[in-house]
């Protein structure tokens, strides 16, 4: 689909492009401008979403009322509404901007450190985003429920909670947002926050997912 430079482009329940009928969804949730660049505004009161290059080299946590200069040939867009995962690709043609190694202030992205993950936790994120990694056909839209994803992996559901809470936290302290709540209380969306976040910055791939046969001690 293509836009004009002209009115603004709505997305969400209702719009210009209307995804679907989730009643979690927001009528309108963001909207493309043109004001010497393109723009994509979160005109949204509810919905976050995570920004990120085509390349998964940078990312930025899209939170209501945020505004966004479209500055490179691809953008993407992952947002969680209710049970069902988002994702959209937005392409510039004739991008004033490339992915550097370093990225200028005004763009709202974060250049990424690279976050290590033992093997248990890495297993843990491949087991939530397995149906987005595996693609069409194995509906990527679901995420699978803790108790599924504990199933999937041959572990008890205490050890799956102990290894997501992990996970957060140390993802947390690396300035990644939404995975942690107020007053230390993990945010209920957190599954969805993290596979969002792991497609995003490429944290676990399609090749990864022969680690989720993988036994043995954690390293």
């Amino acid at each position: 689909m293509t836009v004009e430079p002209t009115d603004p482009f709505t997305i969400g329940r209702e719009g210009d492009l209307a995804i679907d009928d989730n009643p979690y969804l927001h009528r309108t949730f963001l909207s493309i401008r043109w004001d010497r660049y393109w723009w994509l505004d979160n005109v949204g009161s509810l919905l976050a979403a995570t920004i990120s290059d085509g390349g998964g080299v940078m990312h930025s946590w899209f939170a209501p009322g945020a505004t966004l200069p479209l500055l490179f040939s691809i953008t993407e867009v992952r947002f969680t509404a209710g049970p069902t995962n988002y994702e959209l690709s937005l392409h510039v043609e004739d991008a004033p901007m490339a992915v550097a190694g370093s990225v200028v202030a005004s763009s709202g992205l974060t250049t990424l450190r690279p976050t290590t993950l033992t093997l248990n936790q890495r297993q843990l994120v491949l087991s939530l985003a397995e149906p987005a990694l595996l693609g069409p056909g194995n509906n990527p839209s679901a995420i699978p429920t803790s108790a599924a994803a504990a199933d999937r992996l041959g572990w008890k559901i205490t050890k799956f909670n102990r290894q997501l809470d992990a996970v957060c936290q140390k993802l947390d302290r690396a300035g990644v947002r939404g995975l942690v709540g107020s007053n230390d209380q993990l945010a209920t969306s957190r599954r969805s926050r993290l596979v969002e976040y792991a497609l995003a910055v490429r944290l676990v791939s399609a090749e990864d997912l022969t680690l989720l046969n993988r036994s043995g001690a954690d390293i």
